[in-house]
């Protein structure tokens, strides 16, 4: 059996004094209430609503909202008792000036916006003339105390059905006051009063078969004050006045801004939801074949959106808030605004889409939810709940920028009552999961599955019998809480994300980073790590880059490696604050990513030779495909290559890092071969190869003595090999003379 919650009594107290009788200030034209004037007619000046009205008009809008969503005796009490226990909600609507007078009492007769309405046309307006110190809101707090202490119906039934077991039945209740307080001075004196009676109350009704002590009260105070004044009360969030009574307080500018307040309000205590329907079609009234879209917003229970909660699509709410230049209409439900005239408050988009079929049975739904109109008589509104009152019924779909559209809920008519419901557009729970390995929720399927089950070995949970703690005053479940936060600071989930926890070289230094504390040995092994990694850059090793996605050959080398040093960089950038140690492991990583400007220098003109040789193979293939260039624009080619290289090779033998070449000068000058030219006709291809082949090695290594004396690539093998007898001694053992 379920508890009463603090929503199942709401007292609603407002403020009947003569200050209320003040002008909000907020003009309404009358000219907007007439859709035409006639010509000589002089219009009507602009009226302004009273502080009295306001809270009144703003009081009804919001019980309006909770009978729409929460109507009484719709369900059977015996079947559904512990569902009645949640959703029967029961208001209590007292006016307070020199006494107290309750306008309905908890019986479900009059629990009805009609039954307060005519109540409070009984009450009129506030009375200027009457003498303000007798009147005062503390009478109807006192009132309100003693109303939440009686016993409703449904508390009598259950307390009856549980018998021995009556005193689990709670009784908590919540009290609204719309009043204009003085000062906080002010609103401290009325929280002290309604803690005072809540003692009082509770002594009588421990003692009494009729009355319930209060468990629990909720006191929310609404201070009203006319635009262009300054108030001199501020907000103040709940607090806990005692153990059985909390506190809130709202100061607001009457108005617009009371509404939207009220609006805010009546979805945080009743566990309330917004969602506003786009693109509405609507035929205007001006222009018959045109048509016009529209929006509504709705309220209704917050479990219409659990879906969305659980694949966590937070993308699709949308934060509203209110334009301070929006115009009041002065009817009396247009008080509620909106969505963009409301609070601060969250809501879910959903766009209209026209079903083929009129048949709903058709619809596997998981859910269905009472509906209310944030603006109840705005022309768009009225004609969406006409629409559906006359058996129509609507599909909304989800925003998406792309794909296929996805049906989420759908709006129809059951028994002159409209609902939400909830589709079923997520994987059922019969299905069995998809695998991992095949791309859940999309096309990326290279998860680190290994990685990510070792991660879940290294911080597996075990329990401990008698809860140790450690120097610091943690509990084991606080360490193991910060141990998860230090592991997943930066954790990247698929593998083309990432560069260093691909590669075996960075292991050692990852799992060490995210330790609480570091050792001198710890350190020592890190700083091993980031001189083994600059090792591999100095060689040039290959790096294992991701080309998922990327075309061609991928990124050149040294972006791989300026890739990784990022990477691992801001890995340990992540543990810095840990200790003095991590600092020192990223110290170590800023000294070898610093290189000296000759390396640097060196790097840069290997570059370019790279782009060099890919700009000549590229013209080289062009060539093949157009025909051979002709072998003077070879022989140019080939001086200006000798040029560069030449100079290249002279800043290298500057640097100090740079050893000297063996052979300076190549065998065979660009030079000679213009003369061969001359004399001999056009050099071949081959020995323009044979010649830059010769060059080069040249350069790098000095050439070897049997291959500079041979002749005809032919060379006498250990010449100084000689017997006494004057003989040659060949490979196989035999002798000549």
């Amino acid at each position: 059996m379920k508890t009463f919650s603090v929503s199942h009594k709401t007292v609603i107290v407002v403020d009947h004094c003569p200050y209320m009788a003040e002008s909000s200030r907020q003009q309404i034209e009358c000219d907007m209430l007439t859709k035409s004037r006639a010509q000589g007619v002089i219009p009507l000046a602009p009226v302004s609503k009273s502080l009295w009205t306001c809270a009144v008009e703003c009081s009804m809008e919001y019980l309006r909202i909770l009978y729409d969503i929460y109507p009484a005796r719709k369900l059977d009490m015996s079947a559904h008792r512990d569902i009645l226990a949640c959703t029967v909600l029961q208001v209590n609507y007292i006016v307070s000036d020199s006494e107290f007078h309750i306008l309905n009492s908890w019986r479900q007769e009059d629990q009805s916006v009609q039954e307060l309405m005519s109540a409070l046309a009984a009450v009129g307006p506030p009375n200027p003339r009457e003498d303000p110190e007798c009147c005062s809101i503390l009478h109807g707090l006192v009132a309100a105390v003693e109303s939440l202490c009686k016993i409703t119906e449904y508390q009598h039934e259950s307390r009856t059905t549980l018998m021995d077991m009556a005193e689990r039945v709670a009784n908590r209740g919540r009290i609204i006051c719309l009043t204009n307080a003085k000062s906080d001075t002010h609103v401290r004196m009325l929280e002290d009063c309604v803690l005072e009676t809540i003692q009082e109350q509770n002594k009588l009704a421990a003692g009494s078969d009729r009355l319930m002590p209060i468990q629990q009260c909720e006191l929310v105070l609404v201070h009203i004050y006319p635009q262009g004044d300054d108030t001199l009360v501020s907000d103040r969030p709940k607090k806990e006045i005692s153990s059985v009574l909390n506190s809130e307080v709202h100061s607001v500018r009457a108005g617009r801004h009371l509404a939207s307040k009220l609006n805010v309000l009546v979805q945080q205590h009743f566990d309330l939801a917004s969602t506003t329907i786009t693109n509405i079609p609507m035929k205007e009234e001006q222009h018959a074949n045109t048509s016009a879209n529209y929006d509504v917003e709705l309220l209704h229970h917050r479990d219409a959106h659990i879906e969305f909660i659980k694949s966590g699509m937070h993308s699709i709410f949308v934060f509203d808030q209110c334009i301070p230049d929006c115009v009041c209409t002065g009817d009396l439900h247009m008080a509620g605004s909106t969505s963009r005239d409301s609070g601060l408050k969250e809501t879910v988009t959903l766009k209209w889409c026209t079903p083929r079929t009129n048949s709903v049975e058709l619809h596997y739904c998981t859910g269905a939810f009472r509906i209310s109109p944030v603006d109840v008589n705005s022309r768009p509104s009225s004609c969406l709940t006409n629409f559906l009152l006359n058996g129509r019924s609507v599909l909304l779909e989800q925003p998406r920028k792309s794909g296929s559209k996805v049906i989420s809920h759908m709006l129809s008519c059951h028994g002159g009552e409209i609902f939400l419901h909830t589709l079923n557009s997520t994987r059922s729970t019969l299905e069995d999961p998809p695998s991992i390995s095949e791309g859940c929720g999309g096309r990326v399927t290279d998860y680190r599955i290994t990685d990510f089950g070792e991660f879940m070995r290294e911080n597996r949970l075990t329990p401990f019998p008698d809860m140790p703690v450690d120097a610091a005053g943690r509990a084991p479940f606080e360490r193991a809480k910060a141990q998860l936060e230090r592991h997943t600071r930066y954790w990247p989930m698929i593998i083309s994300q990432t560069t260093i926890f691909n590669m075996q070289a960075v292991v050692p230094l990852a799992n060490l980073i995210v330790k609480d504390s570091m050792t001198e040995d710890d350190l020592l092994t890190c700083q091993k790590t980031v001189y083994n990694l600059v090792d591999m850059e100095r060689k040039n090793d290959p790096l294992p880059i991701s080309t998922v996605g990327s075309r061609g050959k991928g990124p050149k080398r040294d972006e791989q490696y300026r890739i990784m040093w990022n990477e691992l960089e801001t890995l340990v950038k992540t543990h810095v604050g840990t200790s003095e140690r991590h600092q020192q492991v990223l110290e170590c990583i800023s000294a070898c990513r610093s290189k000296p400007p000759e390396e640097e220098e060196r790097k840069k003109r290997g570059r370019k030779r790279e782009d060099k040789e890919d700009k000549t193979e590229k013209n080289g293939k062009e060539s093949e495909e157009k025909g051979w260039a002709p072998d003077s624009e070879r022989l140019k080619g080939a001086i200006e290559r000798e040029k560069e290289e030449q100079s290249e090779s002279e800043v290298i033998k500057d640097s100090p890092d740079s050893p000297e070449p063996f052979n300076k000068k190549p065998r065979l000058a660009t030079e000679e071969l213009l003369s061969l030219e001359k004399s001999k006709g056009p050099v071949s291809l081959l020995s323009l190869w044979t010649s830059r082949i010769t060059q080069a090695n040249s350069r790098k290594h000095q050439e070897f003595a049997g291959r500079i004396n041979s002749v005809n690539n032919k060379a006498e093998l250990y010449q100084h090999l000689k017997d006494e007898n004057g003989m040659d001694v060949h490979e196989n053992g035999k002798a000549t003379r």
